[in-house]
């Protein structure tokens, strides 16, 4: 069967360019691996009808293309968790301190730390997100680690270890093997309104009333009978003017044009030709933070009592943790973790789990009425969380990152900076742009 476009991956990306393109009046066809549509949003419901997240959750004022295509739908948004009254908690071996500074600051560290900041702030307003190897310096930025940055600009041990608990927090390596480029380009792509690497409320202060997961069922049911779910791809032959892809079931599909929504691991399994060695090569040297997600439900906000807002930067198994919703916690184990979550027995991962999240909130964390563990890292169908950029890798992935050979089109949330739900949505509606305005 012959199809204009057929776009594989129904995650936001490939939802979003194939609604894009079915608008247009375009045949489009939608090849989804899994038995659902969404990728790495994905959601449940509890017995009293709460909603529990367990893929990407959060998006900020920054993401405007996520915030439009909700808005679009007819979707609310609402604060997240950065609206919950009380302090963080900050738990290391030696200790826990909730609010600033941290229990391991030392004299003069607060003040270093928000010079940095602001340096740091300053640097990422010279570096442009959607080019960033055109900076004079751009090797030499990629080159250096972030913490090696900071050393360089005489960061203590101690203001060091702050920039990278927090970034452990969001599970996508630790600042010791982050790029500093890779991290400016981040930060420049959503300046927000603070100081520092990473503006919470401009990254992750909404959320959908109804869960990240409802984007992706209301797209689904409107694209309806476009979508083939169960349908992995074994192969890919890209031809000008006719494309042809093979099932892993052996059945073969002709189209006019191919979208890759797929992340980086999938995709490298699809054997694909016809496309150029250098932009494979771009595609392939792409990499993703391997993380996993927890979720605990509760009757009720157990952090409230002691006043805590549930949010968490740690150097146990788990990275952090926060309030998703009204006595739902979430919490992320990171790439650096990732290995000892996976050597723990199944059956004592989330006891596990719990005992840290209780050694933070209290005993009462131990009795939840349900528990969710998704390990994105190794899922057949994502092998990843948010990309993650090594020194060395914004530079060797070069500038043919989340560009096109038509007819062979890419997008994702691989395809944007630092990835999130906004990269999705940005990528895969640029995609179709793109597609359509070559025919």
């Amino acid at each position: 069967m012959h199809h204009d476009v057929i776009v594989l991956g129904a995650g936001l990306a490939g939802l979003a360019a194939a609604r894009d393109l079915a608008a247009a009046g375009t045949d489009v066809l939608v090849l989804e691996a899994r038995d659902r549509v969404g990728g790495r949003v994905e959601q449940t419901r509890t017995p009293d009808g709460r909603t529990v997240q367990l893929g990407g959750e959060v998006v900020g004022n920054g993401h405007t293309a996520y915030l439009r295509l909700a808005k679009e739908l007819g979707l609310e948004l609402i604060p997240s968790y950065v609206s919950e009254p009380g302090r963080m908690i900050r738990a290391t071996a030696e200790g826990r301190s909730s609010g600033d500074p941290p229990h391991w600051f030392g004299p003069g560290d607060a003040a270093l730390h928000e010079r940095l900041s602001g340096e740091f702030t300053a640097l990422a307003a010279t570096v442009d997100p959607d080019d960033p190897w055109s900076h004079p310096d751009a090797a030499a930025l990629d080159r250096l680690s972030v913490a090696d940055w900071l050393r360089s600009r005489q960061a203590t041990p101690a203001v060091v270890r702050l920039w990278d608990i927090g970034q452990l927090a969001l599970a996508g390596g630790s600042y010791e093997r982050i790029s500093l480029l890779a991290a400016l380009r981040k930060s420049a792509a959503v300046p927000g309104s603070g100081t520092g690497d990473y503006d919470y409320a401009d990254w992750e202060g909404l959320r959908l009333a109804e869960g990240s997961a409802t984007l992706a069922e209301v797209m689904g049911r409107e694209l309806g009978p476009r979508i083939r779910l169960g349908s992995p791809v074994a192969a890919l032959e890209v031809r000008p003017g006719s494309c042809a892809l093979r099932l892993v079931t052996g059945e073969t599909l002709t189209t006019g044009a191919v979208v890759s929504a797929l992340p980086v691991g999938p995709l490298r399994d699809i054997a694909v030709t016809g496309v150029s060695e250098a932009r494979l090569a771009s595609l392939y040297r792409q990499r993703q933070a391997t993380a996993a997600k927890f979720a605990a439900v509760y009757d009720r906000p157990i952090w409230r009592d002691a006043g805590l807002n549930g949010l968490s930067e740690a150097e146990g198994v788990l990275g952090s943790t926060w309030p998703q919703s009204e006595g739902v916690l979430s919490a992320l184990i990171p790439p650096e973790r990732y290995g000892v979550l996976l050597g723990t027995p199944p059956q004592l991962r989330t006891p596990e789990l719990l005992a840290e999240v209780a050694a933070m909130f209290g005993d009462e964390a131990l009795r939840p009425s349900a528990c969710h563990l998704r390990l994105w890292g190794t899922d057949p169908w994502t092998r990843g969380y948010v990309t993650q950029w090594p020194p060395g890798e914004v530079m060797a992935v070069g500038p043919l990152h989340g560009t096109h050979e038509p007819p062979f089109y890419v997008c994702g949330s691989d395809q944007w900076v630092a990835g999130y739900m906004e990269g999705a949505v940005r990528t895969g509606r640029a995609a179709a742009e793109e597609a359509l305005r070559r025919g």
